[in-house]
């Protein structure tokens, strides 16, 4: 018995290994080195002119161009037939269309000759391609190809749902890509998963969901579950995470430049796992995870609200681009109008990593020409920060946005402050009475508490009191005297670990906070070449990419820098919330000194202050009694003195008050 169901077993699996070699040499190719190709070979390639419908054109061996491709050889072709004719030539699109010469695939349709009338073109040999299922790859590449003559038969990206000023703002992001776009549409059968087949579309997406965004090519050759196609790169990314989509043709377009097929993404089937010279290679059957992205938008003048979300690829250069695109276009779309506002926009980024906190920040903007673009630029600098620092890699999960827009110009401006007291002793608290006036509305007065630090150094100090976006006046006088750039400056922060780097995100003044805080005198954001011990501050040498625009912040010292972290001076600052955004500046003169000369002082003052109000009350007495003699020699003037006494402990106290207290300067 046990030797029966032994050898079932085994049988089985006979049968089994049988099957998948069968079903592998069903779908097995023979492949055509470039070493056998001869000059006038013919043979059919393969690709889609509409729907999902497979044609065939003619190809003509012209000659191999040795070692001109980025990954080798490169076949010279002639191009004929009724497709040709159709087409006016090879078309944008039909990359990666396979071509076959005695029944062997010898590679991919990928490039078109620059003079030529379009029928001539140069095919990627299937043997470089086939590589990519192999990496690393690229050690036994040739030089890399670099005649301008040669034009890829691009992948123009099909847009879905992204109107004309998202696709103008993710181009100024990325312009190395000199992206060239079209707008697509859907078609019946988009969610219908189709196999992927030799000579049949295939799409790359970048975005996902209520937009799509990714180039259609054509599928060059399929080995079970990898996948070939194009024949060049996409984006020439290396390793990658695009989504891999079906995709179905609508018509080829004829253009002045060059034709290109227009086309549908479909269903998600597999991800591209690999973009490099020879073309692109990717899986079925698994789905890049991507980065999920929730908005929940509103526009208050309209009552329109709109909750929608899309799915883009996780790459440190493009998601920070493909995110804020995707959340300006959406702004856009919910507003319909274009032009000024205010927007309170609040986002919550969820990494993968349990051990790291998610981070979540609320701000407003005002914006006299693009409220939309106005509102996404600290959203994007913010991905921009966590995806490219240089201590972890930080792996987002998922994006929340929830934005909120107006019309209404939601701004004031501080038109004026008072301190008090401004002279004081570490550790003492400041009150600063702050009067904002709205736009169009009333003066309002917040109040706002600062505390000196405990290690507030002895001397006079400059009190800061300013709009949370506002640069502070001497950093402005700074960037003047240096003609320093705000990517100058940015690049001169650095932090000492991801936890500061990422408390300092979270922390960042928003535009509608009330921000007060101590700003050293002879402050500098550059070394002016003095020596270690009179320089405030050092030229950094680490820095980080693109920090969030805007923060400019003191640096330590040139011996603080060297000295230990647990060394290092905390900028101390108090922050209010306000409902509006503030504008404006102001600063006072506060004297720090000890608590015992402080007392000393104030005291001194008061006391001078009580003697000059005893003067003003005495004169204004004399003047009264001088009025009343003239006006009635017989009246005493003993009443007037005792009536006024308690005015006259009044004026003290407000003598008392103006003596340690200051207003804007």
């Amino acid at each position: 018995m046990k030797v029966t169901h032994s050898w079932r077993r085994y049988r089985k699996s006979i049968l089994a290994l049988f099957f998948c070699w069968s079903l592998s040499m069903a779908q097995a190719v023979d492949f055509m080195p470039v070493s056998e190709v001869q000059t006038g070979m013919e043979g059919i390639a393969k690709t889609v002119l509409v729907g999902d419908d497979i044609s065939t054109f003619n190809v003509k061996v012209l000659g191999v161009m040795e070692n001109r491709g980025p990954s080798g050889d490169l076949i010279l072709a002639k191009f004929s037939g009724p497709v040709m004719e159709q087409t006016g030539g090879i078309a944008h699109g039909m990359s990666g269309s396979p071509v076959y010469i005695n029944g062997k695939l010898v590679g991919a349709v990928a490039y078109g000759w620059g003079f030529a009338d379009g029928t001539v073109g140069m095919i990627t040999p299937i043997e470089d391609m086939v590589k990519l299922w192999n990496i690393p790859y690229e050690k036994n590449l040739s030089n890399s190809w670099s005649d301008d003559r040669l034009i890829p038969m691009g992948t123009p990206l099909m847009a879905y749902g992204f109107d004309a000023d998202s696709m103008e703002y993710m181009k100024s992001k990325l312009p190395q890509y000199g992206y060239e776009t079209y707008d697509t549409a859907s078609a019946t059968g988009d969610n219908v998963k189709k196999p992927l087949v030799p000579g049949g579309s295939v799409a790359a997406l970048l975005v996902d969901g209520d937009l799509k965004l990714g180039a259609i090519g054509t599928v060059t050759y399929v080995d079970n579950d990898q996948v070939v196609a194009f024949g060049h790169p996409f984006l020439k990314h290396g390793e990658s995470d695009y989504f891999m989509h079906n995709a179905s043709i609508f018509t080829v377009v004829k253009s002045v430049n060059s034709a290109f097929k227009l086309g549908s993404m479909g269903s998600e089937v597999g991800t591209v796992t690999e973009d490099r010279g020879a073309g692109i290679a990717g899986k079925t059957g698994v789905i890049a995870h991507g980065i999920p992205l929730r908005f929940q938008l509103a526009d208050y003048d309209m009552g329109r609200e709109r909750n929608t979300s899309v799915k883009v690829i996780e790459d440190p250069e493009m998601t920070p681009t493909l995110a804020a695109t995707s959340f300006y276009n959406f702004l856009n779309k919910t507003l319909d109008r274009s032009g000024s506002g205010t927007a309170t926009v609040s986002y919550t980024i969820t990494p993968r990593d349990n051990k790291y906190k998610p981070l979540t920040r609320t701000n407003m903007f005002y914006s006299s020409e693009s409220i939309s673009e106005k509102s996404v630029d600290e959203f994007y600098n913010v991905v921009d920060v966590l995806m490219n620092n240089r201590f972890i890699d930080y792996e987002i999960m998922d994006i929340q946005v929830k934005a909120d827009v107006t019309k209404s110009k939601v701004t004031a401006k501080i038109v004026d402050a008072t301190a008090s007291p401004v002279v004081v002793a570490p550790g003492d608290t400041i009150v600063v009475d702050v009067k904002l006036e709205p736009f169009r509305g009333e003066v309002v007065t917040k109040e706002v508490f600062f505390k000196v630090p405990e290690d507030q150094k002895i001397g006079k100090a400059t009190l800061e009191v300013r709009g949370g976006g506002v640069v502070p006046l001497p950093y402005v006088l700074e960037k003047q005297k240096y003609n320093l750039t705000d990517e100058i400056i940015r690049r001169l922060k650095t932090y000492k670990d991801f936890d500061e780097l990422f408390k300092e995100i979270q922390d960042t003044d928003t535009n509608n906070q009330i921000v007060v805080e101590f700003l050293e005198d002879g402050v500098s954001m550059v070394n002016d070449g003095s020596s270690a011990k009179t320089a405030k501050k050092a030229k950094l040498e680490s820095v980080e990419r693109n920090p969030l625009p805007g923060d400019i912040k003191k640096e330590p010292t040139a011996s603080e820098s060297l000295s230990s972290d647990k060394d290092e001076k905390k900028q101390e600052k108090t922050a209010v919330d306000t409902e509006y955004i503030i504008q404006g500046d102001g600063q006072f003169s506060i004297d720090v000194m000890s608590p015992a000369k402080r007392d000393k002082v104030l005291a001194k003052r008061a006391k001078e202050a009580k003697q000059k109000a005893k003067l003003e009350k005495k004169l204004d007495r004399d003047a009264s009694n001088t009025v009343k003699a003239s006006d009635d020699k017989g009246s005493s003037v003993n009443s007037s003195g005792t009536n006024n006494s308690s005015s006259n402990d009044s004026s003290e106290n407000d003598a008392n008050n103006k003596a340690s207290g200051s207003h804007v300067s």
